[in-house]
């Protein structure tokens, strides 16, 4: 079974993280909700608390193999100063697992240099980070193995293709109709 870690910080936005638990977990996926920190409980950017799976010790990062970041501006500041986790995010990209980013947290694969040449889309304002990108306005763009997205807006989305890496798109479209999803 794959199984994927979404990183939370606290000011993570909660609609964009949430989403793609739900729906991942609801496709049978395995997927861990670990704090940046050692702290067990992580607030969101509109003071919803949340919490852990796993503390940043406790994930095993030999058995991911996807790696998610919510944005959330603050949220995404915080998880780009967590060097140990911008370290595996780095290992993913080289070993072309999957890492996936949403709203401002794309911005983190730009400053990186993981975007030159592919299709990226990332929160409007965001979009001089995605350095070397061929930025576009669509809701969730795939390219080999990083998916980036908007925003809260296009949280339910994100999740779906998340999902349809794992389980399929024919898993993910019917995921779509039971959540009453229109695309």
């Amino acid at each position: 079974m794959k199984r994927i870690a979404i990183f939370f910080a606290e000011g993570y936005e909660e609609i964009e993280a949430l989403a793609v638990v739900d729906i991942c977990r609801r496709c049978g996926l395995t997927i861990d909700m670990v704090s940046v920190t050692e702290e067990k409980s992580v607030k969101g950017s509109h003071g919803i608390v949340v919490q852990m799976d796993k503390t940043f010790s406790e994930a095993d990062f030999s058995t991911y193999d996807c790696i998610v970041l919510p944005g959330g501006g603050e949220g995404t500041r915080r998880l780009e100063a967590c060097e140990p986790l911008m370290e595996q995010v780095d290992a993913f990209y080289a070993e072309k697992k999957y890492i996936a980013a949403i709203c401002a947290a794309p911005s983190i694969f730009g400053h990186r240099g993981i975007l030159k040449g592919r299709k990226a889309c990332c929160y409007p304002s965001f979009e001089s980070h995605l350095e070397g990108a061929q930025v576009t306005s669509g809701p969730v763009e795939i390219s080999d193995n990083v998916i980036t997205s908007r925003g809260m807006g296009t949280a339910v989305q994100f999740g779906l293709a998340i999902a349809g890496v794992f389980c399929g798109n024919e898993a993910a479209e019917e995921m779509a109709k039971t959540i009453c999803f229109k695309n």
